[in-house]
């Protein structure tokens, strides 16, 4: 299957060339040319592990990729999983589902796709004999999942920015305390759109992307949108034949990346009702689903870390089709909304989407109430998913830390302090960060230093 930019101004790439690449060169974000249709398929899919289910779903966009290696590659992205299940399904109420993400080496739902991408890195190195030099941004979760994705691989650098201050202590530690050389956790002034921005001003710059091999492990890069639509598909098949029509998934997201996933799933063929877009307090999404109008506004740090996110990147993506696939009018959107800081939407589709916002005085007693009623500990961003639900609905909330990355807040809310090995092994570990202005002068100077 090729792939092509949002943009329109990129040749269509294959699969491995456009995970390679990440950013398309126009600025764009890739995604299939045709979307397949796959409800002919889900009859074949019922009962698959979950290792199979995301092969048999990856195959049909790696065309590029021979199955056998393809599906050793997915075998092995999935052992470091510490639940048998991967993603275990769990029922709360007769209508209410958690979908625990977190049971993977950073205990986050990050893992799913990164695991993979690292993977896929690997591969690519010993194919074409050539290094890769990784470049990431993150709010949190990202950073630690797209870093032991690539832990000691050879070949490979990865240089990871994110906001200096504004990500909880284990989360930094999971970024700056592995001690591996070839991994660089780079603390930036600013915040995560500060970075991000940064980010994608390296990526534009053609004659550095091309001379370091760069590639992008954020959502902007299509494999991990693809990764994460396999989990939503997992979590539809454990439902109840009579449930799957009626079920809405509640998705905590600030960078739109995780909702897009189950949206593009919907988009081919599987009959999923509707998703609930869960903001914290930077709730650009939320107004957006609600008014229609993207503004940009001040973020503000909160007990959600990990959401702490104005511009949403892969917004893009979801805009492209609601613009029917006019690349044309899409780079006059996106245009107007990077000079403006707004862009109101005449008679807005909003589709299936529906959302909340949850604000930081909130998040505690939503963790409260959720462990009094159903005897279940949320983390802060899991919360916000919890704040409402549709009582017509079948509704699947997608869990997407460990509480024991967020041991304060659980612990001021439900007088309960979670931990985990893995985090508590941590504390003990010398943090090794380098602190740049969020420039990309100062971030390509770094990585001309540092890039294998």
């Amino acid at each position: 299957m090729r792939f092509l930019s949002t943009r329109g101004q990129t040749q269509p790439l294959r699969f491995s060339e456009a995970v390679a690449t990440g950013l398309a060169p126009d600025g764009g974000l890739y995604l299939p040319e045709t979307l397949p249709d796959l409800s002919g398929e889900l009859n074949r899919f019922e009962g698959l592990g979950y290792a199979d289910l995301c092969f048999e779903f990856l195959r049909i966009f790696a065309t590029d990729i021979e199955p056998g290696t393809l599906r050793a590659i997915v075998q092995k992205s999935y052992t470091k999983f510490s639940h048998p299940e991967i993603a275990p399904l769990k029922q709360l109420a007769p209508n209410l589902h958690v979908l625990e993400l977190f049971h993977g080496p950073t205990l986050a739902f990050k893992d799913f796709a990164l695991q993979l991408l690292g993977n896929l890195y690997e591969h690519q190195c010993a194919v074409r004999h050539e290094s890769i030099n990784v470049l990431g941004a993150t709010s949190g979760d990202t950073g630690a999942a797209a870093i032991h994705g690539l832990l000691g691989k050879p070949g490979t650098a990865i240089f990871i920015l994110y906001p200096n201050g504004r990500v909880s202590p284990l989360q930094e530690r999971q970024m700056a305390c592995t001690g591996a050389s070839n991994v660089f956790a780079l603390a930036v002034d600013g915040t995560f759109d500060d970075a991000q921005s940064a980010l994608k001003e390296i990526f534009g710059d053609q004659r550095f992307r091309t001379g370091h091999r760069l590639s992008a492990v954020n959502s902007i890069n299509l494999a991990r949108v693809l990764a994460q639509c396999v989990y939503y598909l997992h979590a539809w098949l454990k439902l109840p034949a009579g449930d799957r029509g009626n079920v809405e998934f509640v998705v905590p997201t600030g960078n739109f990346g995780n909702v897009l996933a189950g949206w593009l799933l919907q988009q081919m063929g599987v009959p999923i009702r509707g998703f609930k877009v869960a903001t914290n307090q930077n709730d650009i999404l939320y107004r957006l689903f609600t008014t229609g109008e993207y503004r940009l506004g001040d973020v503000h740090p909160s007990l959600a870390p990990s959401m702490d996110i104005q511009v949403a990147s892969n917004f893009e993506r979801f805009l492209y089709f609601s613009l029917g696939r006019d690349a044309t009018r899409l780079r006059e959107v996106m245009q107007t909304f990077k000079t403006t800081g707004v862009y109101r939407f005449e008679n807005f589709d909003r589709g299936t989407f529906s959302a909340s916002r949850c604000t930081d005085a909130e998040i505690p007693g939503i963790i409260a109430r959720v462990h009094r009623d159903y005897g279940y500990v949320a983390d802060p961003h899991t919360a916000c998913a919890f704040k409402e639900h549709n009582p017509d609905r079948v509704s699947i909330v997608l869990s997407t830390a460990s509480p024991a990355k967020f041991p304060e807040t659980i612990r001021k809310a439900i007088k309960v302090e979670p931990t985990h090995p893995t985090l508590e092994a941590l504390k003990s570990v010398p943090i090794v960060k380098h602190e740049l202005p969020a420039t990309p002068a100062a971030i390509r100077a770094f990585i001309d230093a540092h890039a294998v």
